[in-house]
């Protein structure tokens, strides 16, 4: 078995380095959610292909931990390896820092990838391994790439070409923004700042990029002073954008040259940057060369969370595309289904072909998940060849897609009815579409955030003895990463700088309660919606009031909905939705597919 091998080669390089334990995270560079093909080391070592997991190897033992979102798929595609399965969160079961700490005695040696281990995270490690009895720098190792060692065929790093976001759909100027940034800074007291995500970046530089499938972000650091801005990059991926950086006044540098020369830009300065998303090799140069680091988000994290007027009145037109590509796909899978083959590929393709079709696309936002049958109780499945389903007139289709386009970023997930449904499915259906609809059609007052709310979504299952073991919402990007902070739903407190904000107009978060049940079936349902102040109680003695307008405009599936389990109000907000679907979608649809989207929009 291949990984079987390279477990083998890779405990053949760690003890040539003298190190005990490995520590393989996802991680590239910049510690995005999303990498590129040449940082999939983990992914490599294990075979496990989910997007969020790390690796500990030593001597005799690996394992590897990732949160419920990949329970199922890491237990299927770690099998017959060797590799244990650590279920994040779960009663239990121990912590990565946890399992480090047992099983690195005295005398021992860490190892890692500092350029792909956040700082905050390399640090805890410095500690642990202090805490163990190992107090000499020889026994934690971060400047060596192991898995690179044994990685034959490995892909090239990204130099894709990177373009400019024009005003027409950024909506607000690169000086603009750096004046913002550059205030943030003199309020901490900062001389730098230190950027180091790669969405932070283009969403100031007002760039966008190639260098991640499904993100539309460039490979790049950018230090950003009180005398100017020194991005590093290559110089392949900006040669169509050079003249537009270069009269900002920006002045460029090749990406690798950072490694050396944040040591004597940081030297003995206070210098702003994230201990989460700046990695720890970069960090060990700043604390090497004595810079004082201040350890905060940085500005542009809440800056860009928060979407302007141009944005939101973009973001409605990408929607508006996407709902019309949906709904002419809608129509082709219910109209062929149980008459022509249908797999769970060729199901996303036709998805996507429909969305290719709109003006302005760029690329989907995410890799497809369509999950027939009990492929749905997997959150986050990805089809192959080698595990896809047919798709036949029986369950559910659960279908989680999403797409780019230059007025913005899409997400949307509908689980489809191939056939009939037992009373169960439509109970579990209708309890999941009541938590989208009561979280979507709340009005709350000015200052809650998605820590308050998430209930709203959760309670319809709780009452059923049912949950789901995911945030109920994540915030999207503009053009940018589908998943971005800080803005959220969930109940789960994070102390500190992972905290959960106050909802600001303007943010714009994902609605998706679901629930799935191992072996069976999976149900989820998303919108994306937009944070807005309400007309109706704007201001009164207690404060004003905001309110959620739902971006996604896709309908909901009539015959899995068990009526007389919504209240008033909520089928009132269902044919108040179906309402506006159809009107706002209908004139851009043919006749066929404008009378099947008016069945499916009746009133309930």
């Amino acid at each position: 078995m291949e990984v079987l091998k390279r477990l083998e080669l890779l405990r053949n390089e760690m003890k040539k380095a003298h190190i005990d334990m490995y520590i393989i995270p996802t991680d590239d560079f910049h510690l995005s959610e999303y990498v590129g093909e040449y940082f999939k080391c983990r992914e490599y070592v294990s075979g496990f292909t989910g997007s969020a997991g790390i690796m500990a190897v030593t001597e005799h033992r690996a394992g590897l931990w990732t949160d419920g979102r990949y329970f199922l798929q890491a237990e299927q595609q770690l099998a017959g390896t060797g590799i244990e399965l650590f279920r994040m969160g779960m009663d239990d079961v121990p912590g990565m820092d946890e399992y480090v700490e047992q099983h690195l005695k005295k005398g021992m040696t860490l190892g890692f990838d500092g350029r792909c281990m956040a700082a905050s995270v390399g640090c805890g490690y410095s500690e642990l391994v202090e805490r163990c009895g190992n107090t000499e720098d020889g026994h934690l190792i971060y400047q060596t790439d192991l898995v690179g060692e044994i990685w034959n065929g490995r892909p090239s790093i990204s130099r894709e070409k990177a373009f400019v976001l024009n005003m027409e759909y950024a909506g607000e100027s690169y000086e603009s923004k750096l004046a913002k940034v550059r205030n943030d800074m003199e309020e901490k007291g900062a001389d730098l700042c230190f950027l180091t995500a790669l969405d932070e970046i283009a969403w100031l530089l007002n760039i966008r990029g190639n260098d991640v499938k499904c993100n539309p972000v460039l490979l790049s650091y950018l230090i950003v002073s009180k005398e100017g801005t020194v991005l590093y990059c290559f110089e392949e991926s900006i040669t169509e954008i050079r003249d537009y950086l270069e009269g900002l006044g920006i002045d460029i540098r090749d990406y690798f040259s950072v490694y050396d020369e944040i040591r004597e830009f940081g030297r003995k300065r206070r210098v702003l940057t994230d201990t989460n998303k700046v990695n720890y090799t970069l960090y060990m140069s700043l604390v090497k060369s004595n810079a004082e680091i201040l350890d905060y988000n940085t500005p542009v994290y809440f800056l860009k969370a928060v979407k302007n007027k141009t944005e939101v009145e973009n973001e409605r037109q990408a929607h508006l595309k996407d709902a019309i590509a949906y709904i002419r796909f809608l129509y082709w899978f219910k109209t062929h289904l149980g008459k022509q083959y249908m797999d769970e590929l060729t199901v996303a393709e036709r998805l996507l072909q429909e969305r290719k079709k709109m003006e302005h696309f760029i690329e989907e936002s995410f890799d497809s998940i369509v999950a027939y049958g009990e492929h749905g109780a997997i959150v986050h499945y990805s089809a192959s060849e080698d595990t896809k389903y047919e798709i036949h007139p029986s369950s559910f289709v659960l279908i989680d897609t999403g797409a780019h386009y230059l007025e913005g970023t899409t997400d949307i997930t509908r689980t489809l009815v191939c056939g009939t449904l037992t009373e169960r499915q439509k109970k579990h259906y209708t309890a999941v579409l009541k938590g989208n609809l009561n979280l979507g059609g709340t009005r709350f007052l000015y200052g809650v955030n998605g820590l308050n709310l998430d209930v709203l979504a959760r309670q319809p299952l709780w009452e059923m003895g049912l949950d789901y073991n995911h945030g109920t919402g994540h915030g999207v990007g503009y053009l940018l990463n589908v998943h971005e902070g800080p803005n959220a739903f969930r109940w789960r407190i994070s102390e500190g700088k992972k905290r959960v904000p106050k909802l600001e107009e303007g943010m714009i978060t994902s609605n998706e309660p679901g629930v799935y049940l191992k072996d069976e079936y999976g149900i989820r349902l998303e919108n994306m919606v937009v944070c807005r102040r309400s007309e109706d109680y704007d201001t009164n003695p207690f404060g004003h009031f905001m309110e959620f307008e739902t971006l996604t405009l896709v309908p909901f599936e009539r015959e899995a909905i068990v009526a007389e389990d919504l209240t008033g109000r909520e089928r009132e907000l269902l044919n108040d939705y179906h309402t506006r679907v159809y009107k706002t979608v209908s004139p851009y649809l043919n006749r066929e597919e404008q009378e099947f989207l008016k069945r499916y929009t009746e009133p309930l």
